[in-house]
């Protein structure tokens, strides 16, 4: 709402707002929060690199031509008595001319920086390559580079095929456990919190949760308005496809406390 005035180059309305967001961002505490942060800094980002592009310099652009004249003209040389003595030894250039440019770099620099030409000081031809010969090392190297990304792959199915187990080790459990008294309904909350581990009771939840997904299992009330949970095979017909169309989605929230 307020651009035309934060590029104003004599507004200060830029810093205050940048100040005022580093203030709140020591109060952010949810993840929406920190995401408006994040477009805010993206938005003042762009508001101050176009400003900095509406300022103006007064430096004028350099032109080798211009300065190449007046070196020559600091360095000595008249033109007039070079074209009369071009048998003169050196040329164009006095015999002093370099030295009184470097004792005048004196002034501004305590050391002139090497120069150096990569392929010489003249147009050569590019050097020839070198035959390289391959020692059986560097061909293991090679080999062992080329084989990270398949063994990165095949960790990667390992993970997702140790979820997989997890979630078909649970499913066995309850359904077990509801063969055995399929009158008594099972606690969700007893099925997956482990007493021993807070990590661990989050898992459970994790893994359960594709359970829910897959339509394996299925979560209700009981009486007292508390959640259990079941196999969904255990309801048989259209009972069970009425239930599926019908499901929700459910956030736990299960802190550290609640699990204590």
């Amino acid at each position: 709402e307020n651009r035309e005035e934060m590029l104003n180059s004599k507004s200060n309305r830029l810093t205050e707002a940048l100040e005022e967001a580093n203030k709140l961002f020591d109060e952010v505490s949810r993840a929406r929060e920190a995401a408006l942060d994040a477009q805010f800094l993206v938005l003042a980002s762009n508001l101050g690199k176009e400003k900095a592009n509406e300022l103006h310099s007064e430096m004028t652009a350099f032109d080798s031509a211009t300065f190449a004249e007046d070196l020559l003209t600091f360095m000595g040389i008249n033109r007039i008595e070079a074209e009369e003595n071009d048998s003169e030894p050196g040329g164009f250039l006095p015999s002093d001319a370099w030295q009184k440019v470097g004792e005048e770099a004196l002034k501004y620099i305590r050391r002139a920086p090497t120069f150096h030409y990569m392929l010489g000081s003249f147009k050569s031809d590019p050097p020839v390559a070198k035959q390289r010969i391959e020692r059986q090392k560097k061909a293991s190297r090679g080999e062992a580079k080329r084989a990270m990304p398949a063994q990165l792959k095949k960790m990667e199915e390992s993970d997702q095929e140790a979820t997989e187990k997890e979630v078909e080790r649970i499913l066995g459990i309850l359904q077990t456990l509801f063969e055995n008294d399929p009158e008594t309904p099972i606690s969700y909350y007893e099925f997956v919190v482990d007493p021993n581990s807070f990590a661990r009771s989050v898992e459970n939840v994790f893994h359960v949760s594709f359970l829910i997904r897959d339509g394996l299992a299925e979560i209700k009330l009981d009486d007292d308005k508390l959640p259990v949970i079941e196999p969904t095979k255990s309801r048989k017909g259209r009972e069970s496809d009425q239930a599926l169309e019908e499901g929700n989605q459910v956030v736990i929230s299960l802190t550290q406390q609640d699990w204590k």
